[in-house]
């Protein structure tokens, strides 16, 4: 199952508050100015700062 296409409609980044893109293969939402992905987990995404990762 995937993120629904309203719920990806209102995600912001947390951070820049600016577009976040995200990946169904790789299960995470990535935001292109900050350079961070925010893991997806169970159909749940995880968008808290300190658990972002760089990429």
């Amino acid at each position: 199952m995937s993120l629904s296409p309203q719920l990806l409609d209102i995600l912001v980044c947390p951070k820049c508050k600016g577009p976040i893109e995200y990946r169904e293969a790789e299960s995470v939402l990535i935001c292109p100015v900050d350079r961070l992905r925010y893991e997806v987990r169970d159909d749940i995404p995880i968008m808290l700062i300190d658990d972002a990762t760089p990429y």
